[in-house]
C-alpha cells in the first residue's frame, strides 16, 4: 500500500509542480500585490479606491451586465442549434459540427477585425441600413455595446452549443415519443422532457460563456473602444498606462472572485439533481 502511494505521488508530482508554477504562484503574487501599499506594508486602499469610485463601479456593472446578456443570447441560439444537431442524421450532424468548430480554428483577433470591417461606418450593415433609409449616413455600430455583444456571442457560441449537444445526444428519443403518445404536442414534450434533462448542459455552457465573457479582453477592447471599458481592459489600462500594478492586481482579484462566485449557482443547479 505504501509503495502504491509513493508511486502515485511520484507520478502526480510533475503535474502538481507545473500547476503550482503556472497557476498558484501567479495567483499568490497577484493577491500579494493587491493588499500591498506602494511604499510597503498591508493595505486595503486599492479595493476601497475601486469600490468608492463610480467610474470603476460602472465598469464592473457593465462587465456583469454584458456577460449576462451574452450568455443568455448564446443559450437562446445554442440550445435550438444543439437540438437540431442531436436529432439530425450522422452526415448532417458531422457537417454541422464542422461548421460550429470552424470559427475556433481562426484567431479571435482576426475574427474581431472582421467584425470591425462589418460594423464600421461604410461597412455592410451601415450601408445596407442607409440604403433602406433606416439610418443616417454616419451610422456605425463600432464602439457600442451592441457590437461587443454580437462579437462575443460569435466567439462563445461554439462552447455553448457543444456543451448542450453532449447532453442532448444522451437523452433517449423514446422519452419524447412517449410524451407525444400521452397527448403532448412537440412544444409540450420539448418543455417537459427535453429542457429539464438538458439543464446540466445549459448550466455548463452558461458557466463557460459567462466566465469567458467576463474575462475577455481582445473583442470588447477592439469593438467597444476605450470609452466602453470592461474590467479586463481596465486592468490592462492600469498596467500599461498608469503603471499602477497594485491597483491592477486589486481589480484582477475582484474579477477573479466575481467569476468564482458564479460557481455557486452552477453547483446548486447541477449538484443536487445531477450529481
Amino acid at each position: 500500500m505504501k509503495t502504491d502511494r509513493a508511486e502515485n505521488a511520484l507520478l502526480v508530482s510533475p503535474g502538481l509542480l507545473l500547476l503550482a508554477l503556472a497557476f498558484f504562484l501567479p495567483i499568490a503574487r497577484m493577491l500579494g500585490l493587491s493588499v500591498m501599499a506602494k511604499e510597503g506594508g498591508f493595505t486595503l486602499d486599492h479595493f476601497v479606491q475601486f469600490l468608492s469610485e463610480p467610474y470603476y463601479l460602472g465598469v464592473l456593472w457593465r462587465t456583469i451586465r454584458l456577460s449576462f446578456i451574452i450568455t443568455v443570447i448564446s443559450a437562446l441560439i445554442g440550445f435550438p442549434l444543439a437540438y437540431i444537431m442531436a436529432r439530425s442524421g450522422p452526415r448532417a450532424r458531422l457537417w454541422l459540427i464542422i461548421v460550429i468548430l470552424l470559427p475556433l480554428m481562426t484567431s479571435v483577433v482576426i475574427r474581431t477585425f472582421g467584425w470591425m470591417v462589418i460594423f464600421e461606418r461604410g461597412g455592410i450593415i451601415s450601408s445596407t441600413l442607409y440604403d433602406l433609409g433606416l439610418v443616417k449616413r454616419n451610422f456605425t455600430l463600432m464602439r457600442t455595446e451592441t457590437a461587443i455583444v454580437i462579437g462575443m456571442v460569435q466567439v462563445l457560441l461554439p462552447f455553448m452549443t457543444l456543451s448542450i449537444l453532449g447532453v442532448i445526444t444522451r437523452i433517449d428519443q423514446r422519452l419524447e415519443e412517449a410524451a407525444r403518445t400521452m397527448g403532448c404536442n412537440f412544444l409540450q414534450s420539448f418543455r417537459h422532457v427535453v429542457l429539464p434533462l438538458s439543464m446540466p448542459g445549459i448550466a455548463a455552457g452558461s458557466l463557460l460563456a459567462f466566465t469567458l465573457s467576463a474575462s475577455s479582453f481582445v473583442t470588447p477592447s477592439l469593438l467597444g473602444g476605450p470609452r466602453l471599458q470592461v474590467l479586463a481592459s481596465s486592468i490592462y489600462s492600469s498596467v500599461t498606462q498608469t503603471l499602477d500594478w497594485h491597483f491592477a492586481a486589486a481589480q484582477a482579484v475582484i474579477l477573479f472572485l466575481g467569476i468564482a462566485l458564479t460557481l455557486i449557482p452552477y453547483f446548486r443547479l447541477t449538484g443536487g439533481r445531477h450529481g
